[in-house]
């Protein structure tokens, strides 16, 4: 894949030295706010997640490679990250248009690619939920909404991404062993589809084919729901990943770390070359606590030390 200058360096920008994208993400803002608000009933929704996002631009951002951050609350944690670390700003409006169907995103208010690139987003992030069996009509909408954002950020030669979120419309539970069995053939459909050049998409965040809890023989998980043996995941890992002409990022998806590690452990023992990791969601609800009822100090003790240790596993 060859990339333009500025999208070339908006990768660079968010790569670490070796070329891995180390990423950490804080772009969480809906039930983020309200968990930060049960916390600490003094504080105001966009306060609370202004000074969390701060705290861990802090303690986290210049640990990682890049940090992914929301406009609308992520500004000054922006301001806290080193010149050598990425930004990469997420460009949808948390959760999605409940007013109807097929779970259609909104763009943020007030902000077009080229303000965040003007403004010192290396990359932007583009956030769909997506079922490949959902209403044609819905499905159409969301590609026509992935290509103008492709579109945008071919103008302004950034870097594109796109995280496609699967769920479904019939209301299968996504963690469920149901679901999981049509895990594969869902990320195999986004590898392929949002690799095509229409989308001018530079780099896919994608979940996983097969969580470690659905794989044979790891029962130290009390999660543990076997659905497919060790061979077959690393054929759906392997299956997946040739599916792609674009470089691609695993996501945690809200797994513990232990089991994110592990994944990835699994992954690259499949045979996947890993080039990029995002580290998330298992210590929100930990550190949002921590975050409210704590000094700075006691953070940089405590939930530095946890999570420092799985950006570095």
């Amino acid at each position: 894949m060859k990339l333009t200058p500025g999208k070339k360096r908006g990768l660079d920008a968010i790569s670490n030295h070796n070329h891995i994208v180390l990423a950490t993400a804080m772009d969480q803002r809906g039930s983020l706010g309200k968990m930060i608000k049960s916390f600490n009933e003094n504080i105001s929704y966009g306060d609370g997640l202004t000074n969390f996002k701060v705290g861990v631009s802090e303690v986290l951002g210049n640990q990682s490679s890049s940090l992914l951050l929301d406009p609308e609350y992520g500004w000054k944690a922006a301001e806290k990250l080193e010149d050598s670390r990425g930004l990469i700003m997420a460009y949808e409006k948390t959760g999605y248009d409940t007013s109807e169907k097929g779970r259609l995103p909104n763009l943020v208010d007030f902000y077009a690619v080229q303000d965040l690139a003007n403004s010192g987003a290396d990359a932007i992030k583009l956030l769909v939920y997506y079922d490949t069996e959902e209403e044609e009509k819905y499905n159409n909408i969301k590609k026509t909404l992935i290509k103008r954002v492709g579109d945008e950020c071919k103008e302004n030669d950034v870097l594109f991404i796109l995280e496609p979120v699967s769920y479904s419309a019939d209301g299968l539970d996504s963690k469920g062993v149901e679901f999981a069995k049509r895990k594969p053939q869902i990320v195999e459909y986004f590898m392929e589809e949002f690799s095509k050049e229409e989308y001018g998409i530079d780099l896919l965040k994608v979940e996983v084919p097969v969580q470690v809890f659905h794989i044979e023989g790891n029962e130290q998980y009390e999660n543990y729901e076997p659905v497919f043996t060790a061979q077959e995941a690393g054929f759906y890992y392997r299956k997946c990943s040739e599916r792609s002409r674009l470089p691609f990022i695993y996501l945690s998806g809200g797994v513990t770390n232990e089991q994110f590690i592990d994944t990835l452990h699994f992954a690259k023992d499949s045979g996947l070359p890993l080039m990029a990791v995002y580290v998330e969601g298992p210590f929100g609800k930990k550190a949002s606590s921590h975050l409210q009822k704590m000094g700075k100090t006691d953070i940089m003790n405590g939930f530095n030390l946890q999570v420092f240790k799985t950006l570095k596993k």
